[in-house]
């Protein structure tokens, strides 16, 4: 198979979506991978280490699209990519398809046929392709969130894990998935005072046990989320619905009732959102706007702020998968492979994936 690599061109996105030694691994299986110059710069890897494992290293994008079979990204494709892709084409990438109409009208009209790391899913329902970067979003999502809430980048002025003498912060964390737990680690090891809800007290019942009762769990309602929510300086959301967009957990009316100077960082940005008042996403660049006095954070590829790290974690856990998707061709592939079947999202100008046609309300263009 013929494997295309493009540059990443998402605001501030320097993550790459293969390393060197994936490279030398498809390239001795037989297969061509084509990488645009310069695509493993913002993650500290260079051409020549490319080129060392027999990748063949083109000058534009364009090049990479029209010879490649299979597209390899990390990040869903922007509006300045659309016309690149090849109809009958096959991508392989984080998409996020729930909360992006133009994108999914794209891949049909175009016959992409699209797997989604995002919803690749394993039989105990884990999603092992979104764990990595769920991880890295987590634990980057309390770093964060303490430095927004210093004085001179908006904040209350507070240190998240306090003194001897002066209360730490209270976060809040919506979502005890990955993400979740994630945070709550990073939170709890700052000091902080952590408040976590989930819809499943099972869940629940684990975090307390991983955390010998240091965490509050509460089952998630409106109501619960909103008391503690009023009392925080940090809310972290961090709700995923697979394949689905994010619910509203945290509603207008409780921002508003928020302590001024306080904090959110909307982790389920890629998926729509879970905060009401997010009303738009935010970049590396400008990450941040004030609403009702309290700041809100919505950059939907976090990870591409600490590349070399998501970039490794993120490759080791995809390329099992890229070499099958060669070997076999994506159809076959995602045909014997119940994890690729739950991946795949759009074949043939039709959305595939039952939780985002759900979602979205539609399974074709129609017309």
């Amino acid at each position: 198979m013929i494997i295309g690599i493009p540059r990443e061109v998402k605001n501030n996105e320097n993550r790459v979506s293969i390393m060197p030694a994936g490279v030398n691994e498809l390239v001795r299986e037989g297969h061509k991978v084509l990488i645009e110059k310069g695509a493993g710069t913002g993650s500290m890897i260079s051409d020549p280490e490319y080129e060392k494992y027999g990748a063949i290293m083109l000058d534009t994008p364009k090049q990479v699209y029209e010879e490649a079979e299979m597209i390899l990204k990390v990040k869903e494709p922007v509006e300045a990519e659309y016309r690149l892709l090849q109809r009958g084409q096959s991508i392989f990438t984080y998409l996020h398809l729930a909360a992006n109409e133009p994108l999914i009208k794209v891949l049909l009209e175009k016959e992409i046929t699209a797997v989604a790391y995002e919803t690749v899913e394993e039989k105990d329902g884990s999603l092992p392709l979104l764990r990595p970067m769920s991880e890295v979003a987590g634990r980057m999502s309390v770093i964060i969130g303490a430095n927004l809430l210093t004085k001179y980048n908006g904040g209350m002025g507070v240190l998240l894990g306090g003194i001897p003498g002066v209360k730490p912060a209270h976060v809040v964390i919506a979502g005890a998935g990955t993400v979740g737990i994630n945070a709550a680690k990073m939170a709890v090891g700052l000091g902080a005072n952590v408040t976590m809800f989930d819809i499943s007290h099972k869940r629940l019942a684990e975090i307390d046990d991983i955390f010998y009762g240091k965490i509050n769990t509460v089952l998630s309602s409106s109501l619960n989320i909103e008391e503690e929510t009023i009392k925080a300086e940090l809310f972290i959301g961090a709700v995923l619905l697979h394949g689905k967009k994010a619910p509203h957990v945290l509603t207008e009316e409780c921002v508003k009732q928020m302590k001024k100077g306080s904090v959110i960082i909307d982790v389920a940005i890629d998926q729509g959102g879970s905060v009401e008042t997010i009303d738009r996403t935010t970049t590396h660049d400008k990450p941040t706007y004030e609403k009702y006095g309290v700041l809100h954070y919505a950059v939907p590829n976090m990870p591409g702020a600490v590349p070399r790290t998501s970039t490794i974690g993120l490759t080791g856990v995809t390329l099992p998968y890229v070499r099958l998707l060669a070997e076999k061709g994506v159809i076959d592939a995602c045909s014997e492979d119940q994890r690729l079947q739950k991946g795949l999202n759009t074949y043939r100008g039709e959305i595939i994936n039952k939780d985002l046609s759900a979602s979205v309300g539609f399974t074709k263009i129609s017309g």
